[in-house]
């Protein structure tokens, strides 16, 4: 909407710089949005999650969320001092746990494409693996009426 404004303010002007204009300020906007996607990493001595980074000494448990649990985590169950690297396109999170003292933050919430892999690399476990996951897993089939 923004290139097309751009186009729209010139084209009085000239029709072509007009178009020229639009074209440029979407490449702009392009490159803009590419370059300031957060990046996660993981290394042996720190984790960077967008433009925060711990040391892994402060890292406690890590619990990859997906469907439905992620929802919550982002929503009803969130802690409102928890730091958030949101993605409202991904659908799944990672709540990484903050264990320094000095720190008021309890967790670290993060958008991720593979929960998995952050969770492995952090020697957490995806939720459905944890007692509680499984539980909840076991009362949804409970509930559920099977078609024989």
């Amino acid at each position: 909407m923004i290139a097309i404004t751009a186009g729209v303010a010139i084209a009085p002007i000239s029709v072509p710089w007009g178009y020229a204009t639009g074209l440029i300020v979407l490449v702009a906007i392009v490159v803009i949005f590419l370059l300031k996607v957060p990046t996660l990493e993981v290394t042996g001595e720190n984790l960077t999650v967008g433009r925060a980074t711990i040391e892994r000494k402060f890292v406690g448990e890590a619990v990859g969320y997906r469907g439905e649990e992620a929802f919550k985590q982002r929503g009803q169950k969130l802690h409102g001092l928890a730091f958030m690297n949101l993605r409202g396109w991904l659908d799944a999170v990672v709540c990484i746990e903050v264990t320094d003292p000095r720190d008021e933050t309890p967790y670290w919430i993060t958008s991720t494409r593979r929960p998995e892999e952050l969770t492995a690399a952090l020697n957490g476990v995806m939720y459905e693996y944890t007692e509680e996951g499984q539980r909840e897993s076991e009362s949804h089939h409970a509930e559920s009426p099977t078609d024989d």
